[in-house]
């Protein structure tokens, strides 16, 4: 698979706007300011094709790239304390309408902050995530931001986290570094087979 072909396509901002899935998506889905953007440039080997910001909650849209017969689907992030209850509720909306409308979704990418625990609204994401019968993959963002040791013990602890969840497997990934890109790369390529 070609991930350095891909470009974005379109933004969704209302569940009017969402067309109907006429080929395969891998979606990303996680906490405001987890780094969706800056891990899918890396992903992609571009920089700008994901647009990257310092402020969180800059993802308010669905935001869809194509390329080599597949989407990949940059989701509204959660979790962000400052936006209004009426923001928070049409983003939560939106997503929520994106997994029940019948798409060819092949894999959630659920991205988690490596240095902290998962919170509550990761764990309400997997648990969505493992009743809807979603193949998923969590993504430890941030990775280079550790050190030997505390990386060791993040290792160890969400190994702990992640037990409830059955069909759970993690990768600890960085934007600054490329850790976690080939690995990543490969489980969409066998999620698409």
């Amino acid at each position: 698979m070609r991930f350095d072909k891909f470009d974005f396509e379109t933004s969704v901002g209302v569940i009017s706007q969402l067309k109907r899935s006429d080929m395969p998506e891998v979606a990303f889905s996680g906490r405001s300011n987890v780094g969706k953007s800056s891990l899918l440039n890396k992903l992609l080997g571009r920089k700008n094709v994901a647009r990257v910001s310092a402020k969180p909650g800059k993802t308010v849209t669905i935001n869809f790239f194509k390329g080599d017969g597949v989407r990949l689907v940059d989701l509204p992030g959660y979790g962000y304390a400052k936006a209004s209850r009426d923001e928070k509720k049409r983003w939560s909306e939106l997503t929520e309408f994106y997994f029940n409308s019948d798409r060819n979704i092949r894999l959630v990418i659920q991205l988690a902050d490596m240095r902290h625990e998962l919170t509550k609204d990761d764990l309400d994401m997997l648990s969505f995530l493992e009743s809807g019968g979603f193949k998923y993959v969590v993504v430890l963002t941030k990775s280079d931001k550790l050190n030997k040791s505390e990386y060791r013990e993040r290792v160890e602890r969400v190994k702990e986290e992640l037990a409830p969840f059955k069909n759970s497997s993690f990768i600890p990934f960085s934007s600054l570094n490329g850790e976690g890109v080939p690995a990543l790369r490969q489980f969409i390529e066998n999620a698409l087979k």
